[in-house]
């Protein structure tokens, strides 16, 4: 998404050759209209996948989930990294690694906020070594729910998160792809030589 691209190049900060900050507009600091052309673009990319829910982790995803859920008119439910004191028997729960903390956390999602009636899009923020997708798929296979899609918006394609969850057979969308950090220096992967395909998750 060239747009994507030229917010980053613009904006991001490279801290090192992993690490990029983009809190300018998308996870501190947000560009509400940059959202919405974020959202537009997740639809126009899963519009024929009849989704009934989006499906994000707090707190970065929530803003382009929620402009996705918006132009789509369905509900967004956010996975939290905390655990209910009164909720405990009535929640989906799983572990998963942060890179950037380099620390393991619990996320919970409510039992009656996805079924197995559900065709769900998951949209996160960013994507590096993929615990954080690959935790979002744990909860939806324990509601018994279907996975429509997976948005990304900034794709560290140099890490392993997206081989890790093609691996377990399921593919990506990321609006933006990040080849290299290196020499202080943001490349892009060129996205009009690669062609896209998607699945879906059986029951």
């Amino acid at each position: 998404m060239k747009l994507l691209e030229e917010m980053i190049r613009k904006y991001g900060e490279i801290k090192n050759d992993e690490v990029l900050l983009v809190d300018s507009f998308l996870n501190h600091q947000i560009d509400p209209q940059l959202m919405m052309e974020l959202g537009k673009d997740f639809v126009r990319h899963f519009k024929n996948k009849k989704i009934t829910k989006i499906l994000t982790i707090e707190t970065s995803g929530i803003a382009p989930a929620l402009m996705c859920g918006y132009l789509l008119n369905v509900p967004v439910v956010y996975l939290k990294k905390s655990k209910s004191k009164i909720l405990n028997e009535e929640l989906y729960e799983t572990t998963v690694h942060s890179f950037t903390k380099d620390i393991d956390y619990l996320i919970t999602c409510r039992k009656s906020f996805l079924s197995s009636d559900d065709s769900i899009l998951f949209i996160d923020d960013f994507m590096a070594n993929g615990e954080a997708c690959l935790g979002a798929i744990d909860i939806i296979k324990q509601a018994h729910a279907q996975l429509a899609g997976i948005g990304i918006v900034i794709e560290k394609a140099f890490q392993q998160g997206n081989a890790k969850v093609s691996q377990a057979g399921y593919e990506v969308y990321s609006q933006a792809r990040i080849s290299s950090l290196e020499k202080n220096e943001i490349q892009f992967i060129d996205e009009s030589a690669v062609p896209r395909t998607f699945c879906g998750i059986d029951r």
